[in-house]
């Protein structure tokens, strides 16, 4: 979330408000009110990110095995039921700065039979970006038999569409330096193991970065 330095969009919303009031109910014994949702104007100026909603924030120096993040950008870990821990986090901030950066989602999971969301069209595409995951790996996953034959085999061949890694999927980014510097950034996040993914405070340090600051 942003910090809204302009202040009009409070002011104005306010005076809408009084003027229209938006549509309300009670909606259990105690008297709790909900409201329509009604529109901030855009802002002129923002401030700095402000992190914000840790209201599923768990304590990450622990292993943990729930499922955890929005669907496509799950770490594979977590699909898996590897314990996980701060390195699942790694993988989301990966996907999300791909999809900033190229305008669009590096996974969908869409599973085309079933027109929707599951797990096995999103590892597949994982497979199609990564190649297979290691047995280590593997090994660890108390869900990997709903995936991956004991052998190691991904068990829906069908959606797996053949290796197509970063380097062909990157289409936005100018001059061969900043690519490939990007290209570097992204794979120390993207990795099928958690303990190679680099740590927030090596990313800081990442000359990408700093060449955005």
């Amino acid at each position: 979330m942003f910090g809204i330095k302009d202040d009009s969009v409070f002011t104005d919303f306010e005076e809408y408000e009084l003027q229209k009031p938006v549509p309300r109910k009670e909606v259990d014994a105690d008297g709790r009110t909900i409201y329509m949702s009604q529109e901030l104007k855009v802002p002129k100026q923002v401030s700095s990110p402000i992190l914000c909603d840790f209201g599923s924030a768990i304590h990450g120096d622990q292993y943990h095995s729930v499922f955890i993040q929005p669907q496509i950008y799950r770490a594979p870990e977590v699909i898996l039921g590897v314990p996980w821990t701060f390195s699942a986090d790694i993988w989301n901030v990966g996907c999300m700065i791909w999809d900033i950066y190229e305008g669009g989602s590096l996974f969908r999971g869409q599973d085309p039979e079933f027109e929707r969301y599951r797990s096995q069209a999103h590892l597949a595409e994982m497979i199609n970006l990564l190649g297979p995951p290691p047995p280590s790996l593997l090994t660890q996953g108390e869900l990997k038999d709903k995936f991956f034959s004991s052998e190691g085999d991904f068990l829906n061949p069908d959606l797996l569409t053949g290796l197509v890694p970063l380097e062909q999927r990157e289409t936005t980014l100018d001059g061969e330096a900043e690519r490939e510097s990007f290209l570097r950034f992204m794979r120390k996040m993207l990795q099928w193991e958690p303990g190679k993914r680099s740590s927030a405070k090596e990313l800081d340090e990442d000359e990408w970065i700093h060449s955005h600051m």
